[in-house]
């Protein structure tokens, strides 16, 4: 428990204005909640949440520590509530979480608090599976990450030990990403292979597609195949040979045909045209395909995992039925 007495600066604050700005991690919900059941005393009684408050008054809060913190990176999901997850599977070492779009996932200098990452600390810690107030705790951790503006399967860590063995795993190769993405206009092939060297200029934050190695290129190699024509505009599902940065985006764009959406490899006014605001491009599929031992992740060796409603193949496919895939 800990008090306060009101000065006259707070004078004339409601109870509840006056918690939020006091404690700012402390969810308004929550707040409200522990009002209710008088957690919030003001001089040694419940009050409501309108109550104004008045010089001299002794407030008394019995509230967790955690939220007497100010404001870190660190501890931001203590303000999210309600996290907002939409879990595929779950087990003592692993998250399948499907990211939506505008997401990012971890916190940088424009967003520090909705971000995947913190969504899925405020759920493990709301779940008391983690907390980084523990000894030795370990914090939950993303194996690997998507663009703000792509959706799709993400693979988080809730243990060390599920963390090292999945990088190996994704380092190794093991692991099978398919890809969905609508192009504009149709490719030569209905399926083929896009092959190349990715050299990315880190000042602009974007990446060139070159014939012939160049120094700092990466190899970049891409299937494809083509599901649905329509409208002028092709679905296509990708698979990742290799990972490179904004791969997909780049490879189509230099084929001369940009993603549907895509403001930094494509044409605004062609996007325009189909009224799509952020690249077409989502991460649908993930299959493990383990050829050592995987400790415990082994109960996902031979598994796949699908989302099966993809926002753009209704809204530019209507009637298209992805083939489904069984967890």
């Amino acid at each position: 428990m800990k008090e306060f007495t009101i000065g006259k600066n707070d004078a004339g604050q409601r109870l509840d204005r006056w918690l939020a700005k006091t404690l700012p991690l402390l969810p308004a919900p929550l707040a409200q909640k522990y009002i209710r059941l008088k957690r919030v005393k003001v001089n040694g009684k419940g009050a409501k949440r309108d109550v104004r408050l008045a010089v001299g008054d002794l407030l008394q809060l019995y509230i967790n520590d955690e939220f007497f913190e100010r404001p870190t990176p660190e501890n931001a999901f203590l303000s999210l509530y309600q996290p907002k997850l939409n879990i595929l599977y779950e087990d003592e070492h692993i998250l399948l979480v499907d990211k939506r779009p505008g997401l990012v996932v971890h916190p940088d200098e424009n967003e520090r608090v909705n971000t995947l990452l913190t969504h899925i600390q405020a759920y493990l810690y709301q779940k008391k599976e983690w907390s980084p107030y523990w000894e030795n705790s370990f914090a939950p951790a993303l194996c690997n990450r998507i663009d703000r503006n792509t959706g799709g399967i993400v693979i988080a860590a809730k243990t060390a030990e599920g963390l090292r063995v999945m990088n190996q795993k994704i380092k190794d190769r093991e692991l099978e990403k398919r890809y969905l993405c609508v192009i504009h206009g149709t490719m030569p092939q209905r399926e083929g292979k896009l092959e190349g060297y990715l050299w990315k200029d880190e000042v602009k934050k974007q990446v060139y597609v070159r014939s012939k190695p160049v120094p700092g290129a990466k190899t970049a190699v891409t299937l494809y195949r083509t599901l649905a024509v329509r409208n002028s505009l092709s679905l296509v599902e990708c698979e990742l040979i290799t990972g490179r940065t904004h791969q997909i985006r780049a490879q189509f764009s230099a084929a001369g045909h940009p993603l549907l959406g895509d403001g930094k490899y494509g044409s605004e006014r062609d996007n325009r045209r189909y009224g799509r605001h952020g690249q077409a491009l989502y991460s649908y599929r993930l299959s493990f395909r383990f050829t050592t031992g995987a400790g415990p992740l082994e109960p996902l060796n031979g598994r796949s995992w699908q989302v099966e409603e993809v926002d753009f193949v209704q809204e530019y496919f209507p009637g298209f039925s992805l083939p489904r895939t069984e967890g």
